[in-house]
Parts: C-alpha cells; structure tokens; sequence
C-alpha cells in the first residue's frame, strides 16, 4: 500500500482474543505490499459475548475478510449467510470472505496443511496411512482435509477415546474415508496399537503440546515403531523444532513443523480476498521475521 491507507483502501483482519501475538498482520501486510494492493490488515480483539456485533460491523463497515481464531471458529457459524462443504464438515471457519454483505465461511487450514506438505517434502496422502494425534480444532481441519484427499486409512488418537470416536464416526459419514481410531492412554500409545503406528505413512501431531514457552513437553509416543523414512509433522511451529520431532527424526522419520501450514491457510485466505495469486515467498519471509521476536 504504497499511498497510504485512503478511502479506497481496503480492510482486513483478524477477530480473536487474544491477538496480540499473531503473526498474520506481518504476512498478509507484507504481501498487499508486495503486490501494491491497496489493502490492510488489522487485529481486532473480540471477547466471545461481542462476537455477533463484530460480524455485524464487518457488514457495516464493509471489511473485504477477516480470518477468525480461538475462541471464534466454530461460534461464528450461525452468523454467517454461507460456509464451504470443508468448514461445514470440520465445524469450523478460519477464513470469512464479504461479496456486498454476503459473507462466506471458508476453513483453509486442512487445505494449507496438503499443500505444505506437498511443497515441503513432496507427500500426497492419496492411497497412503495417515495417524493424527488429537481432536481438537486444528486435527478436525486436518483429518478432514485427509479424509477428502483419498487416503487408504486415516487412524485418530486422542486421550479421550469418545471423542476420537465421534470425530471417526463424522469423518467416514462425510468423505465416505476408512477411518479407525487408537488408544492414547496418558502412558502413550498402547502396545495393541502396534501395527497402526508401524503402517502409518504420515504421523501428525496435533495438540500445543510443547508450544513456546512450554518447550520442554513432549507428547508420549513410541517412535521406535514408525518405519523409516515416514513423514511426522508438528503443527506446533514455535519453536521450530520441537522435542518431537527431535526425537521423530532421531528414529529415521522426515520432519515438518506447523510453520507451513501457518503459511499456506494464509496463502488461500489472501487469494479469497483479493482474487489474485499470493506472494508466498515474501509471505514467508515476513512470518520467519516475524516468529524471530516471538521466541
């Protein structure tokens, strides 16, 4: 935005709280400036009881998008005139993109997750075993992109087996995917569980389990049984290795961090703003700029 913010400038943003420390403000400003959009984007705290008057504001004041965050994704639903077939199957939206008042749901997480992966160390989980630890919001996004992108089994673990279960039952409903579902007792995985860890050809971990500032935590996890050569990917991107994948890498397993997949969704949600390609490399530099005085 090279003149300035004017009165043609269009905004976007983020609805969360808290907000203080996102780092999409630096990536997706970066990349209006990188393509000399006349656009910006602004955090904007929004306690859970102002949500429904925030998205009312976004109509009156006319915001081209914002992405939504915790505690938002799946209250802001109801509140929207239209959610896409991923956003309805997760439960939950990332993304919202206002066409003249009508706004749209989108969840672009799944989505940018297969494509880091992709981009990163060339996996395409068609046909393959994919493990994802949690059920939480960002493993429903990311076994649901999964499921949908036709894999031959997806296996779901979570310290509470019921809700692994009602995840699995919902994702087989939808995508129609094989799904099965592993103990995860607060040990780690169990022993029964053997051959869902040795077949797996993806293992995600799903949880903030080892997140900045609690870098010492780890997730239990029997690392010795994953053949080699197996992808394990940590959504957790800060710090950028986390004890998990130190010790996933220790065993023979190609690593990612979550950084990708951070990158990626924003990827997506800037080209449902504008309608044009994003600039993903300038859109990267500015998050590893930004990751660097987070730490």
């Amino acid at each position: 935005m090279a003149g300035g913010i004017n009165g043609l400038t269009k905004v976007c943003g983020i609805f969360g709280d808290p907000v203080q420390h996102s780092l999409s403000p630096a990536m997706h400003n970066a990349a209006f400036a990188a393509t000399g959009l006349d656009y910006i984007y602004v955090p904007f705290q929004v306690e859970k009881a102002n949500l429904p008057d925030a998205i009312k504001a976004l109509r009156a004041l006319n915001l081209a998008g914002v992405n939504i965050t915790i505690p938002h994704k799946e209250t802001v639903l109801p509140h929207l005139d239209e959610i896409s077939m991923e956003a309805g199957f997760i439960g939950a939206v990332n993304t919202v993109v206002n066409r003249q008042g009508h706004l749209r749901g989108e969840n672009t997480d799944g989505r940018g997750f297969i494509k880091a992966l992709s981009e990163q160390v060339g996996f395409n989980p068609k046909g393959k075993t994919a493990l994802v630890l949690g059920a939480g919001g960002a493993a429903r996004a990311v076994a649901v992109q999964l499921a949908l992108s036709g894999p031959a089994k997806l296996v779901l673990a979570n310290r509470s087996r019921p809700r692994a279960e009602g995840l699995a039952k919902l994702i087989a409903e939808k995508t129609g995917a094989a799904v099965a579902v592993a103990e995860w007792p607060a040990q780690g995985l169990q022993h029964s569980d053997s051959r869902m860890i040795a077949n797996a050809d993806l293992v995600v971990q799903a949880t903030p389990v080892g997140m900045y500032p609690y870098t010492a935590e780890t997730v239990f996890f029997p690392f010795e049984r994953l053949k080699q050569g197996v992808v394990v990917c940590d959504l957790v991107y800060n710090p950028a290795r986390t004890n998990f994948l130190n010790k996933a890498a220790h065993f023979g397993a190609v690593t990612v961090n979550g950084l990708g997949m951070l990158l990626y969704q924003g990827a997506l949600a800037f080209e449902l703003w504008t309608g044009i390609t994003a600039p993903v490399e300038v859109m990267r530099d500015a998050l590893m700029k930004a990751l660097s005085t987070h730490s």
